[in-house]
């Protein structure tokens, strides 16, 4: 099976295809929300090198933890952990989602930026930057709770089945790589698989999920 070609730069690929794709924040749409807005032909593409005859968000995205929230033609909008929750703006790749949808890690070693649209009534150029101190502040805050946002049903079901198909050491090699640098403790002393999983956060089991598709 053939190696996927890991995600080129948005405004490098996406502008000659002529899709929409890229992070974005839109009031319209999506409120106060950052969103990635992934263009499905690109990510089917990816996708194709899974052999698992699925689609791409509903078999791989949707159960490590990203969300729709939009629906258009051609694209569909997420967010969720390393992706559009608990980064640093100024920071962005779509390693998680890569990771999810693939179950390879993602190299992408350049920043996004972030398209911002405002089409408010006190809008009068219709974009506009959005980097307040206090807007920042705000948005630390939100980071911050997302970081420990509980691990949402679809990310459990999908770790119970996960979990049957690995060995106990690579469930822990995972586990402890998933949860460093978080509040979520390693396994402790008589703990079973099925009680760690229920106390990962969000952000937590998406990478614990993506460590373990990676071992199957």
């Amino acid at each position: 099976m053939g190696q996927p070609v890991n995600p080129q730069p948005l405004h490098a690929r996406d502008a000659k295809l002529g899709g929409m794709s890229g992070f974005t924040r839109d009031s319209k749409h999506y409120g106060d929300r950052l969103v990635y807005e992934a263009l499905g032909s690109k990510w089917d593409r990816y996708h194709s090198h899974c052999g698992c005859g699925q689609d791409w968000l509903s078999a791989h995205a949707e159960p490590a933890g990203f969300t729709v929230v939009r629906k258009g033609s051609g694209f569909v909008a997420l967010v969720g952990p390393g992706l559009t929750e608990g980064v640093d703006e100024d920071r962005l790749t779509t390693n998680a989602l890569w990771e999810a949808v693939t179950g390879r890690p993602g190299v992408q070693n350049w920043f996004e930026p972030v398209r911002t649209f405002d089409r408010s009534p006190e809008s009068e150029t219709g974009t506009k930057s959005i980097r307040t101190e206090k807007e920042r502040a705000v948005r630390r805050a939100q980071d911050a709770a997302q970081r420990r946002a509980p691990i949402t049903p679809a990310q459990l079901g999908y770790l119970q089945k996960l979990v049957t198909s690995v060995s106990r050491q690579q469930f822990d090699e995972a586990l402890t790589s998933a949860v460093k640098g978080s509040p979520v403790e390693a396994r402790r002393p008589d703990e079973k698989t099925a009680q760690v999983i229920e106390r990962m956060t969000k952000l937590t089991a998406r990478k614990l999920i993506a460590a373990l598709v990676g071992e199957k």
